[in-house]
């Protein structure tokens, strides 16, 4: 199984704050539509398929990759994408939460396995690495907020 955890502060030091519900916005949006919010060309397909008051469907393509996702949003703290089918299965989780100065922080966890991989084996390995390196999560974690605040102030959130 894979776990990968990462946090990093909302509101760094020489960076335009953002509140809790900005960040929600963002996160909201990021939800819904992947595109956003990721590299040019690396998501090419993203919809929404279902909505209900507790969840929604995604159907889209990441990095030529089919998938469904369950994603959950718990208002203004979390959102969750269960991993219904492709290359993964488990869920993802980003949160927010203030640490114990008050700060505003996001974070990341995951809690994953690779379909049809030997648990454990070396493409669990390797997707590990990936996740715990520079270009892993906690990269994913600051290109968000740096997306949500170009949104911002752009006026689309």
């Amino acid at each position: 199984m894979i776990y990968s955890t990462a946090t990093v502060p909302v509101n760094p030091h020489g960076e335009t704050p953002l509140t809790r519900r900005q960040v929600w916005k963002g996160l909201e949006a990021k939800a819904r539509d992947a595109r956003l919010f990721l590299p040019a060309g690396l998501c090419t397909r993203c919809d929404l398929t279902e909505e209900s008051a507790t969840h929604f469907v995604r159907e889209a393509t990441i990095a030529g990759q089919d998938l469904r996702e369950i994603i959950t949003l718990e208002p203004w703290t979390k959102v969750t994408f269960f991993q219904a089918t492709g290359p993964r299965e488990g869920a993802i989780i980003n949160e927010l939460f203030e640490n114990e100065a008050g700060e505003l922080q996001l974070r990341f966890y995951c809690y994953l396995g690779l379909r049809g991989k030997q648990p454990g084996g070396r493409e669990e390995k390797v997707e590990q690495a990936q996740f715990d390196s520079d270009n892993g999560y906690r990269a994913a974690l600051l290109s968000t907020l740096k997306r949500t605040r170009e949104l911002l102030a752009d006026g689309a959130l």
